[in-house]
């Protein structure tokens, strides 16, 4: 798959998950083979560019592969703005965020709010596509709520605009993240558009994969939450689209390596004290895959306070795991 001059490795891209798609996560999960990492949101507000979440968010030193960076926003100048100057600290790709579901994101008009205003959309597009000389992605969802489904509309207009490639997760923004993703409106968006569409949501795993890209036509698929503590998916998904084969889970060791890895990652990248809390979910997440481990170890390794302790009690965790099957 092609986004403008950016020939990706495969069509598996991990998508832009606020809070988790950091530095650490994205590089994590293109070593396992996402053929594109989206970074978390970053606001467009001037207010907040230098702040320091707001860095960290777009910080792209040292990453391999294609770097892509998504903004939010509701004003076009902004916007525009914001993409400029991601562009000019290394962006090679620049998606905007119009999928979003959550309150304080919506209450502000901004993220899947915007579907309610497709004039908005066309300026918004317009200004970002202009404003730099990198390929311009979208993310949308299939509308605002299910009798507001106007997701052929925004594919329409983002085409225009001349955006590269365009993403739409299957639920409304009233939806959220309940109930099953629907396809096929992403069916009917790559019917009707000649950019490249990527079909996104409740894809978790290779068989899921494969069924969706069947199903829709779509380009490319995204995987979100399916992701989290499971960077494995994305070799699964691809070998099964190339091959047919499922590859085996992996073993107590590899989940072991991987995550002590990550978590090296994360404390480098935030630091001792952020590092560390920034680290829980995504421990707890790899641990989800663990059902034998103690509740009162997995509080203990939730209440360490530094990354020493973190990574003893990982340690211990995994130490107990190898016994019981040795047992």
């Amino acid at each position: 798959m092609r986004i403008g001059p950016h020939e990706l490795s495969n069509n598996v891209i991990l998508a832009p998950m606020a809070g988790i798609t950091d530095r650490p996560f994205r590089e994590l999960c293109k070593q396992f083979g996402a053929g594109l990492a989206v970074s978390e949101m970053v606001a467009s507000n001037p207010a907040l560019r230098n702040h320091k979440r707001t860095l960290l968010k777009a910080d792209q030193s040292g990453e391999s592969g294609i770097r892509s960076v998504q903004i939010l926003g509701t004003d076009p100048e902004q916007m525009a703005e914001a993409a400029r100057l991601n562009a000019d600290r290394g962006a090679q790709i620049i998606d905007i965020n119009m999928g979003c579901p959550a309150k304080k994101v919506c209450s502000v008009a901004a993220g899947s709010a915007l579907l309610r205003d497709e004039a908005l959309v066309r300026r918004i597009l317009d200004a970002v596509v202009n404003a730099v000389d990198i390929p311009v992605t979208l993310k949308i969802r299939t509308g605002w709520d299910l009798n507001q489904r106007n997701a052929v509309t925004i594919a329409k207009i983002a085409e225009d605009a001349g955006i590269a490639a365009l993403t739409v997760h299957g639920r409304t923004r009233a939806c959220k993240f309940e109930g099953t993703a629907e396809y096929q409106t992403i069916r009917q968006v790559k019917q009707t558009v000649r950019i490249p569409v990527i079909a996104n949501g409740d894809i978790d795993t290779p068989a899921k994969a494969q069924s969706v890209l069947d199903l829709t036509g779509a380009d490319a698929i995204m995987i979100g939450r399916a992701a989290q503590g499971n960077p494995w998916l994305f070799s699964q998904i691809n070998n099964f689209i190339k091959h047919g084969k499922v590859i085996e889970k992996p073993t107590v060791l590899e989940i072991k390596q991987t995550l002590l890895a990550h978590l090296d990652a994360i404390h480098d990248f935030y630091g001792c004290v952020s590092g560390v809390r920034m680290a829980r979910k995504h421990i707890g997440w790899y641990l989800m895959q663990l059902q034998s481990i103690p509740h009162d170890l997995k509080s203990n390794i939730n209440l360490a306070k530094t990354p020493s302790q973190q990574t003893e009690l990982i340690h211990s965790a995994f130490n107990l795991l190898t016994n019981d099957s040795a047992a």
